[in-house]
């Protein structure tokens, strides 16, 4: 199912930019957040968590045909990039919600 959502990029930002809307308008249904501050703190949790994701299920390029001349030996094969932003809006959107169900008990 993730493979075919991030197939291609405008398939891969249109099931982002629905997934982003649904998150944010639960913050400013549920939590009363504006939709600008639900944004903001949306893109800080989702831009700390894409650099958690990134390394998962790396591997290096092993065939030495593959491999560019002045290439990192560490670089990956196939980094999955579109598949990995899926993700982080995903873990990143539970997050955000369970941050904000949380804040009111903190006095934030």
């Amino acid at each position: 199912m993730m493979t075919r959502l991030a197939r291609s990029t405008p398939t891969t930002l249109a099931v982002i930019g629905v997934l982003i809307a649904a998150f944010v308008a639960a913050a400013v249904g549920l939590f009363k957040l504006t939709v600008g501050g639900a944004i903001a703190l949306y893109f800080v949790v989702w831009w700390t968590l894409l650099f958690a994701v990134l390394p998962l299920r790396n591997q290096p390029e092993t065939r030495p045909s593959h491999v560019v001349p002045g290439q990192d030996p560490g670089a990956p094969a196939a980094p999955r990039l579109r598949e990995k932003a899926i993700w982080t809006t995903l873990v990143a959107g539970f997050a955000f919600l369970i941050a904000l169900a949380v804040f009111p008990l903190t006095g934030l």
